[in-house]
């Protein structure tokens, strides 16, 4: 059994019905157990490796405060008594601290990437997966843009969070706390002056971290509609050619680009603003601690070392400050892509099998409309009791002009749609009574608009049946009257299809399919 569909059968209900859906400009919440428990499950297979990274990150955490206390410890008690065998013990024992450091930091490097690259595959197949289970509704009311994003940024966003993010939260935490209690011990004044900043700081994170989240949406947003327009405008090259609109397809893509560009740049001038700020504030503690401490040291109720520590700490009690922030950013993110992700991975495909449907035995080929009515939107129907019979071994053709709805009696038997009324029947049983796999699986398709997929023409001819032989291949190439042409090309049936269909002329494509 064979039929075709009119042009456009599979972008026709898009041209009229698509709707715009801006799920970039989901803000999302600040935390979501919800969400974070059903994200952290990504990580269930590799939880070896992440306790192994939370081990490494707090013995590096624990290196970066014994670099200072050795610093502070070969100045007061070597250099000042001109100890030389002690200096260069404890000078070789801060070289093998930092080395030991360095180290911990290449392995736990590459084992959060190990983990983000496994978490970022595992996503994006599921991901995959569940867009073909989807039915043909949902990509008539979603942009392609919207969908890559989705697969791109929403999910390199949660995976940044996941493989890392988690880790380094703690991390920081830790050496955070941690520094500011080594501080307390070591000189207190100190300590207090150096904590002095810390609502500065912490204001200038808080306000950049909410310019960060508009900014970062914005960039999305920008960025979703121009990987659409991109799409849109690669596949209608043909179309753009054909009507000499380079230029104004050109114009139309600057114009996308430039608005992306315009987002980009903001978001890169908040962080340009920011990063200064903070280099301000830290040299203004060090100029703090320069006065305080330089004056002490001269009224001999301080050592040199215990200054030069507390300059080392107080740069490493700040990093942490900075990566909090910037981890508040992401996770913030990550919320707003794990809803719409979760969004997408438990929505329920509208066309599904019936919990008693029972596979299409070998079909005849009688088919029946039964009063079938059927609309895309509810303001737009496209058939009304719609009844015909096609008898097994006719040929009929279906003649009409554009909307009378030729394409869409070949979606609903294909089950693409659900018909709103009516039945449709082949060999007298109800199509939503038969699995969806079995039905289509006894249903040739030859699109009007042609579409092979990158791979051999023997892989293209193959498509719905992938256990076929070579002879049935050829078979089924000779019935279409293609063989002669395929056998004329360099490799014959072994011959790639570029992308695009680039090396095959339109009346090839269609004997293909």
């Amino acid at each position: 059994m064979s039929f075709s569909f009119g042009a456009g059968s599979f972008h026709g209900p898009h041209m009229h019905f698509r709707k715009s859906q801006r799920t970039e400009d989901v803000t999302g919440k600040v935390f979501d157990w919800g969400i974070t428990r059903r994200l952290l499950r990504y990580l269930s297979p590799h939880r070896r490796k992440m306790v192994q990274g939370v081990i490494l990150m707090l013995a590096s955490a624990g290196l970066a405060l014994l670099g200072p206390y050795l610093i502070m410890r070969i100045i007061d008690e070597y250099v000042a008594t001109k100890n030389l065998g002690g200096l260069s013990w404890m000078a070789s024992t801060l070289l093998a601290v930092y080395a030991a450091d360095s180290v911990i930091a290449w392995r736990r490097r590459l084992l959060l990437s190990e983990v983000g690259n496994q978490v970022l595959r595992t996503m994006r197949g599921e991901l995959f997966r569940h867009y073909q289970l989807l039915s043909m509704s949902y990509f008539d009311t979603h942009e392609a843009g919207s969908l890559i994003s989705r697969m791109s940024s929403d999910i390199g966003v949660i995976n940044g969070l996941l493989s890392g993010g988690v880790i380094s939260m703690l991390a920081d935490s830790v050496v955070l706390v941690s520094t500011m209690a080594v501080m307390l011990m070591i000189n207190a004044r100190l300590a207090l002056l150096s904590f002095s900043v810390l609502p500065l700081m912490t204001i200038a994170t808080l306000l950049f971290a909410r310019r960060a989240r508009a900014a970062y949406r914005q960039t999305r947003q920008k960025m979703s509609a121009l990987t659409g327009r991109l799409a849109e405008d690669l596949g209608a090259m043909r179309v753009i050619q054909a009507f000499s609109e380079e230029d104004r397809s050109s114009r139309g893509f600057d114009n996308v680009n430039r608005e992306n560009r315009d987002a980009r740049l903001f978001a890169a001038a908040l962080s340009s603003i920011f990063g200064p700020v903070m280099e301000m504030l830290t040299m203004l503690v060090t100029c703090i601690l320069l006065w305080f401490g330089g004056r002490a040291i001269a009224a001999s109720t301080l050592t040199l070392g215990v200054l030069v520590a507390f300059l080392s700490y107080t740069a490493r009690l700040f990093q942490p400050v900075l990566e909090l922030a910037m981890i508040f950013t992401t996770w913030q993110a990550a919320m707003a892509g794990g809803e719409r992700l979760l969004e997408i991975l438990d929505m329920e495909p509208e066309i599904q099998d019936a919990p008693n449907a029972s596979a299409l035995p070998p079909v005849e080929g009688r088919i029946v409309f039964d009063e079938v009515s059927f609309r895309y939107t509810a303001d737009a129907p496209v058939l009304n009791e719609v009844s015909f019979e096609i008898l097994p071994g006719r040929t009929v053709a279906l003649v009409g002009p554009t909307g009378a709805g030729k394409t869409t009696v070949a979606n609903l038997l294909m089950r693409f749609y659900e018909v709103t009324k009516g039945a449709i029947f082949i060999d007298g049983q109800d199509i939503r009574s038969i699995t969806i796999t079995s039905l289509r699986q006894q249903l040739g398709v030859v699109p009007q608009e042609p579409f092979l997929f990158q791979g051999s023409i023997a892989y293209n001819i193959a498509f719905g049946r992938p256990d076929a032989s070579r002879e049935e291949i050829i078979r089924a190439a000779k019935a279409a009257n293609a063989d002669e042409f395929i056998m004329g090309l360099p490799q014959g049936y072994d011959t790639e299809i570029l992308e695009g269909s680039a090396n095959v002329s339109l009346g090839q494509r269609q004997l293909i399919c």
